[in-house]
C-alpha cells in the first residue's frame, strides 16, 4: 500500500520568504549541489572553475521577484532555509554587480548574478519548475544535476534514489483511509499523527511538541513583528504595508463581529507582509499562503484564549490535511494555480479550527472540503512577479473563508454534506492540469496583465 511518510516538519518549514517554491526549494537544491561537489575527490574539486544555474518554468518567469537569485547564492554559500538570517539573505546580491566566493578547495570559485540564467524557452520536464546546476572546469562540464521545485519547499532531483524512511504505525494516503483508521482505533487525528511522527523521526512525544512549539513561536513572531512595521515592501510596485493600519483601526471598532474579523485580517496581512519582505516565516503549506493558518492560530490563542496544547493539536490536524493534499494533488502554484497554495492553506486552517474546538473527524473533513471547494480554479497571477498583489490580501480573505467553512461544517448535519475531501482534492488537481500555463505563477495572465493594461 502506498502511504504518506512525510513528516509534518517538512510541510511546516522555517525560512525566509517570499516563496517556498522559488526561495526555499532552490536554496535546498543549491545546498545539495554544492554538498555533492564537496564530496568529490580533492583533485576534481580543484578543477571546478565555474558554476552556472539554469532556470525554467515560473522559476524563470517570476524568479527574480521571488528572490530566487538570493536563494541560490545562499544555498551555494552553505545555508539552509532554517539557519539563514533574514537580513543576511536580503543583502545578498543587493548590488547585482557583486561577486561572491564559493569554496570547494583552497582556490575560490567566483559566482556572479550572470551565472544564473533565466531561460524563457520551454524545457521538457516532469515538473514545471526545473533548475539545472552545472559545474565546469576551464575546458569542459564536469558535473550536472537537474532539480525540481515541486511546491512548499519540497525538491526532487533527476536520478534521485528513494530514501528508505521509518515506517509509521498508521498507514494512510488519503482522507478515506485515515477515516478507516480513526473509526477502528477510536483515536483522534492528533494522536494518530503524533505516533506517526514519533516513528518517522525517532523522537519522543516531548521532542515532537518542542518542535511544534518552535513552529508556533515563529508563526506568532511573524504576526507580532509585522503589526509593528510600516513603509514600503521591496520591489517596483511600491506597495505599502497595511497590517498595522488595519490593526490600529480595528482596535477602535465597536462592533464585535467587525472587530474580530478585522483582527484576523490584520494578522494575516502581518505574516504575509513579513514573507513578502523576505523575513523568516513558516510554510503553511507554502510561503505564498503562509499568513492563513498563523492568523487563525494567533487569533484563537491571543483573543479566544485557547490553551497552547490545543493549538499544537490543531497544527497536527492541519498538517495532516496539507499532506493529504500534497500526496494526491499539488501545493504548487506553478503546477495547479493558487488553488493549490491558498486553497490548501484555507482547508488546513478550517481543520485546525475544528480540532481546537473538539469537533469529530467527519466535521473536520467537511470543513476542509468546504474551504478547498471554494478556492477551485483560483489562478496564480502575481503582479510584477512579486508575492504581494494579490497574494497578501488573498491570505486575509482565505483566513476568513476558513472560519466560514468551519462554521458551516459545524452547524449543518454532517451526514447531509455530499462532497468528500478526497473527491475535491482530485477535482482541484484535474482543474490545475487543465488550467492554461499563463495562469500558473508566470505573471503572464490574469491580474498581472490587467495591472499593466487596464
Amino acid at each position: 500500500m502506498k502511504y504518506i511518510n512525510t513528516s509534518i516538519f517538512e510541510l511546516f518549514e522555517i525560512g525566509p520568504g517570499p516563496s517556498s517554491s522559488h526561495t526555499i526549494g532552490p536554496m535546498k537544491a543549491a545546498l545539495n549541489f554544492i554538498g555533492t561537489l564537496k564530496g568529490f575527490s580533492t583533485n576534481i574539486k580543484r578543477k571546478v572553475h565555474k558554476i552556472d544555474v539554469f532556470l525554467y518554468g515560473s522559476l524563470s518567469s517570476t524568479g527574480f521577484g521571488h528572490c530566487i537569485h538570493k536563494a541560490i547564492l545562499a544555498g551555494l554559500l552553505g545555508y539552509l532555509p532554517s539557519n539563514v538570517e533574514a537580513q543576511f539573505f536580503k543583502n545578498l546580491f543587493s548590488n547585482l554587480s557583486e561577486s561572491y566566493n564559493i569554496y570547494l578547495a583552497k582556490k575560490p570559485i567566483v559566482f556572479k548574478f550572470n551565472n544564473i540564467h533565466f531561460k524563457k524557452t520551454l524545457y521538457s520536464s516532469t515538473y514545471h519548475n526545473t533548475l539545472i546546476f552545472r559545474a565546469y572546469t576551464k575546458e569542459y562540464k564536469i558535473f550536472e544535476r537537474e532539480y525540481y521545485s515541486i511546491g512548499g519547499g519540497f525538491i526532487k532531483y533527476k536520478g534521485e534514489k528513494t530514501t528508505v524512511k521509518n515506517t509509521p504505525p498508521h498507514l494512510f494516503n488519503n482522507m478515506k483511509s485515515l477515516t478507516d483508521i480513526l473509526n477502528i482505533t477510536k483515536m483522534n487525528i492528533p494522536q494518530i499523527i503524533l505516533e506517526n511522527e514519533m516513528a518517522l523521526l525517532q523522537l519522543d512525544k516531548e521532542k515532537i511538541y518542542k518542535k511544534l512549539k518552535k513552529i508556533i513561536n515563529v508563526m506568532f513572531n511573524s504576526v507580532n513583528n509585522g503589526l509593528k512595521k510600516e513603509g514600503y515592501l521591496p520591489g517596483t510596485l511600491k506597495l505599502q504595508r497595511k497590517a498595522s493600519h488595519i490593526f490600529n483601526n480595528t482596535l477602535k471598532e465597536r462592533n464585535n463581529f467587525t472587530k474580530n474579523m478585522g483582527l484576523i485580517n490584520s494578522y494575516a496581512f502581518s505574516v504575509s507582509e513579513e514573507n513578502a519582505d523576505s523575513e523568516i516565516t513558516v510554510t503553511a503549506p507554502t510561503s505564498g499562503s503562509c499568513g492563513v493558518l498563523p492568523a487563525i492560530a494567533y487569533y484563537n490563542y491571543k483573543i479566544k484564549k485557547i490553551p497552547l496544547y490545543k493549538i499544537y493539536d490543531g497544527l497536527l490536524t492541519a498538517a495532516t490535511i496539507g499532506l493529504i493534499i500534497k500526496e494526491n494533488a499539488s501545493l504548487s502554484g506553478a503546477e495547479v494555480g493558487c488553488q493549490g497554495e491558498i486553497g490548501s492553506a484555507s482547508a488546513m486552517a478550517a481543520s485546525f479550527l475544528c480540532q481546537i474546538y473538539n469537533k469529530p473527524h467527519n466535521i473536520i473533513e467537511n470543513s476542509a472540503e468546504i474551504a478547498l471547494e471554494h478556492h477551485l480554479g483560483l489562478t496564480c497571477d502575481p503582479i510584477g512577479g512579486y508575492v504581494q498583489i494579490p497574494c497578501i490580501e488573498r491570505n486575509a480573505i482565505s483566513a476568513i473563508k476558513a472560519y466560514d467553512a468551519f462554521i458551516i461544517a459545524s452547524m449543518q448535519k454532517p451526514e447531509t454534506h455530499k462532497l468528500t475531501l478526497d473527491g475535491t482534492i482530485k477535482t482541484m488537481h484535474e482543474t490545475g492540469l487543465d488550467m492554461l500555463k499563463k495562469y500558473k505563477e508566470t505573471s503572464r495572465g490574469g491580474l498581472a496583465v490587467c495591472y499593466i493594461n487596464c
